[in-house]
Order: structure tokens, then C-alpha cells, then sequence
């Protein structure tokens, strides 16, 4: 490795409001290296890699590239000065040939306006003989594998000169088979002098093609360790643990025999053969690193998309659920992980807000009775939701304010089960300690609580059983007793054996 650094970044520090996702976070990646790094959810990977993709301006700390330092950078700066990033998600243009996308913005041209595309097959060609890659140069994106997609955004980066390649859980779509392939394409890009920041968290990757590895724990650097310091179980060690007093103490309910029933609930590798139930007055919590498939569950269980096999019994009723107002029917609730897309009608009151799901259950499009704004307002009172003027449009709303306002739409009638899913996402302690308050008054009042989970201390302060999610499957249940953060960690990553208390 080159003793200069392609890129460098030191002491970044990124605040969302009054949350702090980053703090004093530095890094050097060197020409032909593979810097992993490594965290729990909500560590701030992804704030970091937004950093150095110029997504995001950090609030403090420098960022250095080709030797000059620069206090952000924009998306286009970033770019041009050799850094790539290949996210989860793939970035092409599924109509367009493999040659065509390579290309795309600085096309071969034959006339003016024409693209030259046999001048364009020849040179995609010779790029991907380069590199060693069997893609057939010609062909359709929408035709090629998950791999060969992965493969084709890389291609295009390196057609763009980059030096620096960053790249964002690229296996979590991939089978073991397309898995090994891109490894080996790594370790190709590594002794051409290609520098890559690797984010991942599957540890066997990791030891597999990194040569450091940077551990993040809730914003902040636990170190920078060579691969030889490490092993999976020290890894997990370094990344857990936390002052007990971020857990809340929260008050425990009588439960009874199981009201919900989730059965054999698949949708190809995303959920597979999924099979679990809740009890009376039980909190039942997911958990599982991203892409686990733990939102993809709750979009089948609340009629979001259909399962391919599977099903939902609730008090030994199969129900027929192929849509949303069905499992509201049925009654199935969900506060949605993003409140802003599913959650919210963002251009609508408070009141409305609240009653919008009453409403359309006994069959009126607005609030038309004084009962309906008393019984909003009842709510707004009862859960503390701060707001001038309840006719006030929801999103002048704090975000605490704004997911217990939709909390309390299900509070207007009755129902079975309450699915959370990332219930506490964006808001503030206070509104945190609310929310957690709710969600234990529905278990105290017989109901059924599925939570869905990435903070570690939430996941485990809140629920009775833990069902992990890893890889589609859910691939245990713990007792309440079992479970602490090193071995949910273990689990989540599939490194050796969980061990019970």
C-alpha cells in the first residue's frame, strides 16, 4: 500500500436535530486496500459513506481527496474526484443495454445526435475483458442476474476513472454462488490499486477480503484494527455494550395463549417459510440487521403485498387478508416505519389524521360530527400530543408528536393486533418514553404487540420474545431472559453459537 492515503476523512460529526449520528469519526484508505467497516444498525454507517458520497455535509471534520482537504463535498465533487458509490440498490436503467448504461452520459457518437453503439460494444468489450468479467455486452439489464447488476455498477464507476470505490451491503440481494464472484472481483479491483470501503455486515466477508476494519458503536469509533487483531467473536465484543440507563423499565403485563397466528409466510428469498405467534398481552419483538426481511414480513401480515404461501389466524380464524382495509377489518393495525410516505396525510389536520381510519370504518370521508372532534381531541390529550391547534396541519408537528398522533388513530376502536414497526424512529427521549408507554397499555389490555426493531436496547427493553430474523428466515425465538445485546449480535450475523443465560 501506497504510504498517502487516497482518501481521508478525520474527525466527522453529523447531528440530525438534537440526535447525534456521527461524532469525531476518522478514516485513511489506501491505493489496493479494503477498508471494512463494521456496526450494529443506527451505528452511522450510512451516515458516514453519505459524507464521503457528498450526500450530506458533516457539521465538523475535513475530508480529504488527492491531497487536498475540503470541509464537504458535493455529490458532483465527489464524482469527479474519483470517488464512487455502489449502494444496496441498484442504480441502472433496466431498458438500456449493458454497453448503453457503461456509457450513459458520455455516449459515443457517430453524428451529432446519433450514438454510435457498435463503437460502444467494442469498448464495453474490452473494458470488461479487462477486468475479467463474462457479461455479455449487448444484453438488456433487466435481463442480467442480481451479481451481474452489482458487477455492472462497478464497471461503470471504474469507466469513470474512479480510484475509490464504496460499496453498501453489495451481497444482501446475492446468493453464495454470485456472493464468492463478487469477492473475486475485489480482490481483481485491489491489485489494479483501486481503494474500496467495504460496509457489510456479514462478518465472514469481512475477514474474507478486508484488510482493516473500522467499528462503529452508536456514532462513534471504537478503532481501526488490522484483520489479523480480529475475530468474529472479538468484533461482536467491540461493538455491543452500552450504560444501562439507556434501557427503559417498563412495566410487564399478564399474558395468555396466543391470539395471532402467523403461519409458513413467504414471499421468494425475501421472507422464507416465516412461522411465529403472539399471545394475549405479549410484546413480541423482530429483530435482524438490514435486509433481514423483517419489513417485508409486516407488509404481508397487513396485506402491503401478497404472499406467495402463508397466512394470518387471529383466535383460530384464518383471515383473509389482500389488503390493507382488509387486515384493518380483520383487526390489524400498523404504525408504518416511515410515517412521512405511509403514515401521515401530510396535507391534512390533526384531527383528520387521527380519525381518518374511524371514519372510513363507518363508512364517512371527513370529520362531520362534534363527537368525532371530541374524541380527537380526547386523544390528543390523553397522549400528550403537543399542538397549538389540533386543525393545524400534522406536519407542523414535532416527530414525536407526529407518530403518536398516528398512534392514536388505532386508539379510536377497537382491535387485536398493533404492528410497530420502527416505532421510535426520528423522535426525541421524551416522545420515545410516550410511545413505549402506549405499547404497554395495549399488552396490559389483552392486546397482541408485534414490534419491529433496529435499536438494540428498544428490541430488548420492550419485548417478552424475541424472534431473529436473518437472511429471509426467522431463525430463532428467545425468552425475554435470553437475550442481550452480544448475543442478539451473535445471532443477527450468524457468528458461532448464541449462548443463554
Amino acid at each position: 500500500m501506497s504510504n498517502s492515503p487516497l482518501l481521508s476523512i478525520q474527525e466527522a460529526t453529523k447531528y440530525y436535530g438534537a440526535h447525534r449520528a456521527l461524532f469525531n469519526v476518522s478514516l485513511d484508505l489506501y491505493q489496493g486496500e479494503v477498508l471494512c467497516i463494521v456496526g450494529e444498525n443506527g451505528a452511522g454507517k450510512s451516515t458516514l459513506i453519505k459524507i464521503l458520497s457528498g450526500a450530506i455535509q458533516p457539521d465538523n471534520g475535513t475530508v480529504t481527496v488527492q491531497g487536498k482537504e475540503y470541509g464537504g463535498l458535493s455529490p458532483r465533487q465527489s464524482m469527479e474526484l474519483g470517488v464512487a458509490t455502489i449502494y444496496q440498490d441498484v442504480e441502472l436503467i433496466d431498458s438500456l443495454t449493458v454497453a448503453d448504461n457503461i456509457f450513459l452520459g458520455n455516449e459515443h457518437r457517430s453524428f451529432r445526435f446519433l450514438v454510435d453503439a457498435k463503437s460502444q460494444f467494442v469498448k464495453a468489450r474490452e473494458i470488461l475483458d479487462s477486468l475479467h468479467i463474462d457479461i455479455d455486452e449487448k444484453k438488456l439489464v433487466e435481463d442480467l442476474s442480481a451479481a451481474e447488476q452489482q458487477t455492472l455498477q462497478i464497471v461503470k464507476a471504474l469507466h469513470q476513472d474512479s480510484r475509490v470505490l464504496i460499496m453498501d451491503e453489495p451481497t444482501s440481494s446475492l446468493g453464495l454462488e454470485e456472493t464468492r464472484s463478487l469477492m473475486e472481483l475485489i480482490r481483481n479491483l485491489r491489485s489494479h490499486g483501486i481503494g474500496v470501503i467495504y460496509i457489510s455486515h456479514y462478518l465472514e466477508e469481512v475477514f474474507e477480503i478486508g484488510d482493516r476494519i473500522l467499528i462503529l458503536k452508536d456514532g462513534e469509533p471504537v478503532g481501526t484494527y488490522n484483520r489479523e487483531a480480529l475475530d468474529a467473536d472479538s468484533v461482536v465484543r467491540k461493538m455491543v455494550g452500552r450504560d444501562a440507563s439507556v434501557f427503559f423499565q417498563r412495566e410487564e403485563s399478564s399474558i395468555g395463549a396466543p391470539r395471532v397466528e402467523v403461519r409458513n409466510m413467504t414471499l421468494g428469498h425475501t421472507v422464507q417459510d416465516v412461522s411465529f405467534d403472539i399471545r394475549a398481552g405479549e410484546i413480541f419483538g423482530i429483530g435482524g440487521l438490514v435486509g433481514a426481511g423483517r419489513t417485508e414480513l409486516v407488509e404481508l401480515i397487513y396485506g402491503l403485498v401478497k404472499p406467495q404461501k402463508g397466512e394470518t389466524r387471529i383466535d383460530g380464524a384464518r383471515c383473509r387478508i389482500e389488503s390493507p382495509a382488509d387486515a384493518i377489518r380483520h383487526g390489524i393495525c400498523l404504525v408504518s416505519e416511515d410515517r412521512h410516505k405511509q403514515g401521515m396525510f401530510t396535507n391534512r389536520s390533526v384531527i383528520e389524521n387521527i380519525t381518518v381510519v374511524h371514519n372510513e370504518r363507518v363508512g364517512k370521508k371527513v370529520v362531520s360530527s362534534s363527537a368525532d372532534e371530541r374524541a380527537a381531541r380526547a386523544m390528543i390529550q390523553d397522549l400528550r400530543i403537543a399542538t397549538a391547534d389540533p386543525w393545524d396541519v400534522i406536519t407542523g408537528l414535532s416527530g414525536g408528536n407526529q407518530q403518536k398522533a398516528v398512534v392514536a388513530r388505532w386508539l379510536l376502536d377497537e382491535s387485536i393486533l398493533y404492528i410497530f414497526d420502527e416505532p421510535t424512529k426520528g423522535v426525541d427521549v421524551g416522545a420515545k418514553q410516550e410511545i413505549y408507554k402506549i405499547m404497554v397499555r395495549f399488552a396490559q389490555a389483552g392486546k397482541c404487540v408485534l414490534m419491529i426493531s433496529s435499536d438494540m436496547p428498544e428490541l430488548i427493553s420492550m419485548s417478552d420474545r424475541i424472534g431473529v430474523m436473518r437472511r429471509g428466515q426467522m431463525t430463532q425465538i428467545l425468552a425475554k431472559s435470553e437475550a442481550s445485546e452480544e448475543n442478539l449480535i451473535r445471532l443477527f450475523m450468524g457468528v458461532g453459537n448464541a449462548e443463554t443465560e
